[in-house]
């Protein structure tokens, strides 16, 4: 016989020839050992090394691509049994386990027991076989694609056995041209650099920032860049093909063995099922492409993960750029996008942190200047007000709101008004700056042209629309796996009809139980003995609410996020991408409306459904509605806003994504300290694919986005009244792109590579925020704060026009006779003195006039002033925003002149090819003049274009 090679003893191996199936059991395991037998002694030593980790298939030639893992069920048998049956389990056995359920004969009987017992494991054995063909004819069908696989179940994790997939070269051709993947062709061109003044600006502009570039080749820039065209086979010259294992990446090998997972289905069993649904069955427990290698320890290769961990997810390389380049090379393209989409807001946080300070710290110059506040403040205010809640609560004296109106201030000053508008100014910046920085990256990782074609169907709307094609062809019955899978079917308008009634049942009676808790405490703390906690109520209750918002948000985001999704779920959408995108908007919706409703509800309807002294508006007949600080509600505001925003970024990025991790390493390790000796040594001994089975699955970039949508959410939408909110998302999200960049390279499995030319929905959500930023910071400037009253009174009713006075006029007049029975407070004596008239913050006629308590013209002329803001500041900073939009073009003018130089070269490229296959043809005819001239006309005109565009090219 024959001596067999590696390639095709380990073929034999995987395939199983009939010849060989057809020889006797102990024949068949004595070949088969022999065939490893040999196969092993014939590796080199580099390809043995190679084969441990896990990379290579057992020849220690064909790279792994991907990786499908499924549960074994371990016999209670000897190791001999286990072996015998791993050997044996071929393609005889299967077809004739195959035959004999075709033929309708029962399985081979099973040893008796307990009855119990063995019926249980006569159940479970069922569902195991049953998963076990459903893998089979799985498998079969990606050999029939051309797909090799081969089996590992005698590995160091238990119970685990894994399917390593590789893709030959005549698979990878044939799904590139399938996909029209764009590959780099020999055609190299030069790449044009600026020139002029803005070529020189950018030569010091890349000197004084090279220290911030990683030391990767991706990031450099290149003065020559290969042209690029979709994959074909048919012209497969165009490319360099001298190393074909090189050609095609990692990441994209496996991209396009996912494509043929996708597409492979398992056709005999009721429902056809794709790999989504085996994986949901539990036919197959996990699939994932493999990392390229280690991250860390002694003598590791040189991979690209490994470049990606020092280069990227370590703190301490925080100040550098990062290399955004290699991260698509290694991640795709969709991945890559989020980072640079994040890499490029966090640089456009750094202008506006620093102009969000200085305006904080102009507050903080000119407290002490502030007419109003001194005024408050001053000695000699001898103001009585009116108390803040019934019975409980007593007269006070206005200048002990000194500290709340100073603080007031800082956040309540003109710097504000302008601040906002420069926020609303940014935020169009740095929407524009998105466009063309996505337009250059489309252009370096050659997308341009690229369109998403439609998605393969889910595999749930494939069950749900042959369900009622069997419904109405042979009208049977529905089982009741079906009833819960298409009965329950909604449609959008009513998840959404859904989605708002639970929004607005539970997200506002969270906000209504907050309030009452307010005014419960308030009442309560009044009443304390203690002086001390009866002069800082107003502070503790403000904290203590604030912290309990945060509690509750924290609590609904995550019920939330599972609210979304099972209401996507009953809609069945048909492509995984309509059903990421609607998953996308419910989840937005929910968590915006959760995250913001306290925060609209201090801004703009707290101290506004009070009443007045006399006439309180109450809820339930026993709680009276709370009032704003003296200084309005801004201070509170700006507290409830730090505290939401600080508290999510800290717990949820920091506590869940670092410190419970971290929790999780600890109690492994204190668990298996006893054994670390042991443990190690096993570790070192697992292959590729085993480690990256221990990973943390890929959940997909929703998470990633959406915290940052939120945020971006708080600095915008608010800013008027807490100008350091970009300084605090500035300092979370240097933070969070290490974190995030070392999760993905060391924590979580290897993604499949996505290709994308944009950011999809999310980039309507940010031009949604943007807009509606606009419109709540003129209210928040109108409404809640003073900016207004204090312009009417110093333009309309000042003296000398100044602001003294201002306090004054802001206040009214009540007759504490009007009290109502059993309202009044309990010790009327409190400040030593009989107390006949008290003064509140409203714009209402005194006792003693002919209308008393009614609103006066003051009012109506500060709340038209209000409007006319509103609709000018709007009309306004939108305009100033369209001109930003229209002076910034999406393209780069140098990316559209490359991208044309592409098609002009494309274009002389498919002439010249096109060209010496005339001449071939020419040279191929006999030498007959007639003929010659028939052909030369041809010629000629062909040429004629190819002059042309060469004439175009020299241009460039």
């Amino acid at each position: 016989m024959a001596e067999e090679t590696p390639e095709s003893s380990g073929t034999s191996l995987l395939h199983n020839s009939a010849a060989t199936a057809s020889k006797p059991r102990h024949f068949l395991k004595d070949v088969v050992f022999h065939g490893k037998f040999q196969l092993l002694n014939s590796l080199a030593p580099e390809e043995n090394t190679q084969c441990q980790h896990g990379l290579y298939f057992q020849d220690g030639e064909r790279r792994v691509d991907y990786i499908l893992t499924y549960h074994i069920k371990k016999p209670s048998s000897s190791r001999s049994n286990r072996q015998s049956s791993r050997f044996t389990d071929n393609a005889f056995t299967r077809s004739l386990r195959r035959g004999t359920a075709r033929l309708g004969r029962p399985p081979p009987p099973q040893p008796r027991g307990v009855p119990e017992v063995a019926s249980q494991d006569h159940s479970m054995d069922y569902h195991e076989d049953d998963k076990r063909y459903r893998r089979e004819e799985f498998e079969g069908n990606l050999r029939d694609m051309g797909l090799e696989l081969e089996k590992d179940e005698d590995t160091k994790t238990p119970g685990v056995g894994f399917v390593k997939i590789h893709a030959p070269w005549h698979v990878l051709c044939r799904e590139a041209e399938f996909m029209k993947l764009k590959m780099p062709t020999k055609k190299v061109y030069e790449v044009k650099q600026c020139s002029g003044v803005g070529a020189k600006i950018n030569t010091l502009v890349n000197k004084a920032t090279e220290p911030l570039h990683p030391n990767v080749e991706e990031n450099r820039a290149q003065n020559v860049k290969h042209l690029s065209y979709a994959f074909s086979r048919e012209k497969q010259h165009l490319f360099d093909l001298s190393d074909r294992d090189s050609f095609f990446d990692s990441k994209t090998r496996a991209s396009i063995v996912f494509e043929v997972l996708k597409r492979t289905k398992c056709t005999k069993a009721k429902y056809s099922m794709g790999i989504t649904s085996l994986l949901g069955s539990g036919v197959y427990t996990a699939a994932y492409p493999l990392h390229d290698g280690d991250v860390d320890g002694e003598n590791v290769e040189p991979n690209d993960r490994k470049l990606l961990y020092e280069e990227w997810a370590s703190y301490s390389v925080f100040y550098k750029y990062q290399p955004i380049g290699l991260v698509r090379k290694y991640f795709g393209e969709k991945i890559g996008l989020y980072f640079a989409w994040l890499g490029l807001y966090t640089q456009m946080l750094i202008p506006a942190s620093v102009v969000g300070v200085i305006v904080f710290l102009y507050g903080c110059a000119t407290v002490d200047n502030n007419i109003p506040s001194m005024e408050i403040c001053h000695p000699r205010n001898n103001i009585t007000m009116c108390p803040l809640c019934d019975r409980a609560c007593n007269y006070w004296k206005l200048k002990e709101a000194c500290g709340t109106a100073r603080a007031s201030h800082l956040f309540d000053n003109p710097a504000t008004v302008f601040f906002s508008i420069f926020m609303a100014l940014w935020a169009a910046m740095f929407m524009e700056h998105w466009k063309r920085r996505q337009m250059r990256l489309n252009y370096e990782w050659d997308l341009t042209g690229f369109e998403e074609e439609e998605d393969h169907p889910r595999a749930e709307y494939e069950l749900c629309v042959m369900q009622k094609s069997l419904k109405k062809e042979h009208k049977t019955q529905k089982t009741e796996k079906e009833k819960l899978t298409c009965r329950d079917r909604l449609p959008a308008y009513m998840t959404n009809i859904v989605m708002m009634l639970l929004m607005i049942g539970v997200t506002f009676a969270i906000v209504f139980g907050v309030i009452l808790y307010r005014i419960s405490i308030t009442a309560a703390l009044h009443m304390s003995n203690n002086p001390t906690t009866r002069s800082n109520v107003r502070l503790m209750v403000k904290t203590t609410a604030a912290i309990i918002n945060l509690v509750v948000i924290l609590i609904l985001d995550e019920v939330y996020g599972a609210v979304a999704r099972w209401l996507t779920v009953l809609e069945v959408p048909k492509t995984d991408k309509s059903f990421e995108e609607r998953l996308i908007f419910k989840t937005f919706i929910l968590k915006f409306v959760n995250a913001f409703t306290p925060i609209i509800y201090i801004a703009f309807f707290r101290g506004r459904l009070v009443g007045r002294p006399g006439s309180y508006l109450y809820v339930f007949e026993s709680y009276r509605m709370e009032e704003c600080a003296h200084g309005g509600c801004l201070m509170e505001l700006c507290i409830q806003l730090s505290i939401t925003m600080l508290g999510k970024q800290l717990i949820q990025n920091n506590l869940f994504e670092i410190g419970i991790p971290k929790l999780k390493k600890l109690i492994r390790y204190i668990k298996s300290k006893r054994r670390s000796f042991q443990e190690e040594e096993r570790e070192k001994k697992l292959q590729r694919y085993e480690t990256d089975h221990f990973l943390e699955p890929f959940a997909g970039l929703t998470p990633e986005y959406m915290e940052m949508i939120i945020q971006f959410g708080f600095v915008t939408l608010f800013v008027a009244s807490f100008p350091l909110a970009p300084l605090f998302a500035l300092l979370n999200n240097i933070i969070e792109i290490r974190l995030d960049a070392k999760k993905f390279v060391a924590e979580l499995r290897r993604p499949v590579a996505a290709r994308a030319k944009d950011i999809g929905i999310w980039y309507n959500l940010l031009r949604g925020v943007a807009k509606v930023a606009v419109i709540i910071n003129a209210f928040v400037i109108s409404f809640t704060s003073d900016f207004i009253p204090r312009l009417v009174y110093q333009y309309m009713y000042s003296p000398d026009g100044s602001m003294h006075g201002f306090v004054n006029h802001t206040m009214s007049y009540f007759n504490v006779s009007d009290f109502q029975d059993g309202k009044e407070p309990m010790d009327p004596h409190h400040l030593g003195y009989q107390v006949e008239m008290c003064r509140y913050k409203d714009y209402r006629e005194p006792p003693w006039s002919n209308t008393p308590y009614v609103v006066s013209k003051e009012f109506w002329a500060v709340l038209a002033a209000r409007l006319a803001f509103v609709i000018v500041f709007q009309n306004v900073v939108m305009l100033m925003s369209d001109i930003v939009d229209w002076l910034i073009p999406d393209i780069p003018k140098d990316i559209s002149l490359q991208i044309h130089k592409e098609k002009i070269l494309m274009v002389e490229l498919f002439m010249k090819e096109e060209q010496g296959k005339m001449q071939f043809i020419d040279s191929m005819t006999p030498c007959d003049g007639k003929e010659r001239n028939n052909h030369a006309p041809i010629a000629r005109s062909r040429s004629i274009p190819h002059t042309h565009s060469h004439t175009h090219a020299n241009n460039f």
